[in-house]
């Protein structure tokens, strides 16, 4: 029988390293896992192209303010408004009468490269759905078909601007203003299909949520949740209207709340009086606060949307709707402009 051989004696020295070396792994794997589960639980930061209050808002060039500013006598009221406005931060409107299936890609890519050049977002708000306005002062819009494709090309010029916030409203009016036409499902219909081709821009985009002296907040909602309003960011209230930005803020949250977390912009381009009751062209209006100045956890910023001392219609004394009027530029620049 072979004898077994000794078991070796290790050196103590050896020993001690071997044992402050494993020590050590094991701490490190310890701590390995810590960091992974802070950095896997840790809230990311906002993400840069969301909405919010304190924004920089692109400045558009060659607005009718800009062309009326730079035509209008010089030192007088007129031109004194027209500059004054044509200086804020104003949405760009898309129209397919003035830019139409063929040009609106190349006017969005135009947009794009001057909020890039300023650093700013850019605020678009498509206009142009079949049966726009219900044959009011605004009527117009495309045939379904080439509405489908122009929302597309829109799309396609947007996707440029995957760097900037970018934020589109959509269609104003046409959900608040459906009921009475008689027309809520082409409406719902033509909205999700708009939103279909515009998602893959990447933009904030925000369905038409009326105002506050319109609907009612639950028949808004429920009209806002059959266009699909959990596909997009959320709503737009108080565009081309002049309610206070007090009482759009209240509506706006109880659509919120009844959506279940929707968010929402609000345009205070003429909000600065608040409502008589009228909204065709009404006397007494003044501007509102700054676009990007405010906004909370549902409303994610306010914006002038409207350009102001562009007519609302052929009523009380303006000319056709959106033309430029420089008696509604100065009245509304009045407290403003000393």
């Amino acid at each position: 029988m072979t004898p077994r051989a000794a078991s070796p004696v290790e050196h103590p020295v050896r020993s001690r390293r071997r044992a402050l070396l494993v020590a050590g792994i094991a701490v490190a794997v310890v701590l390995s896992a810590a960091v992974a589960v802070i950095v896997a639980t840790r809230p990311l930061g906002p993400d840069p192209r969301t909405p919010h209050p304190g924004m920089a808002l692109t400045v558009v060039a060659g607005t009718q303010a800009a062309d009326a500013a730079a035509t209008a006598t010089p030192g007088s009221p007129e031109q004194a408004a027209a500059a004054y406005l044509a200086a804020r931060p104003t949405a760009a409107w898309l129209t397919p009468e003035e830019y139409g299936v063929d040009a609106v890609q190349a006017r969005v890519e135009a947009l794009v490269a001057q909020a890039r050049a300023q650093a700013a977002a850019l605020t678009i708000v498509v206009y142009g759905l079949p049966g726009r306005d219900c044959r009011q002062y605004s009527a117009g819009g495309l045939a379904p078909d080439a509405y489908r494709e122009w929302t597309r090309r829109i799309a396609r010029g947007a996707a440029g601007a995957s760097d900037l916030p970018l934020l589109i409203v959509l269609e104003p009016d046409s959900l608040a203003q459906a009921p009475q036409c008689g027309n809520v499902a082409d409406r719902v219909a033509q909205l999700r299909g708009a939103v279909d081709e515009l998602s893959g821009s990447g933009a904030s985009i925000y369905l038409d949520g009326g105002h506050s002296n319109w609907l009612p907040a639950d028949q808004m909602a429920d009209l806002l949740r059959q266009a699909g309003v959990e596909r997009v960011r959320g709503f737009a209230t108080n565009v081309s209207n002049y309610n206070l930005f007090a009482d759009e803020a209240a509506y706006a949250h109880r659509i919120s709340e009844l959506l279940g977390g929707a968010h929402a912009v609000i345009d205070t381009s003429r909000s600065g009086a608040g409502s008589d009751g009228q909204w065709c062209n009404p006397s007494g209006r003044r501007v509102g606060d700054a676009g990007g100045s405010t906004g909370d956890e549902v409303i994610d910023v306010n914006l002038w949307i409207k350009a102001p001392g562009e007519s609302d219609g052929t009523c009380n004394g303006g000319p056709a709707a959106g033309a430029w009027w420089p008696q509604s530029a100065v009245e509304l620049t009045r407290d403003v402009i000393p």
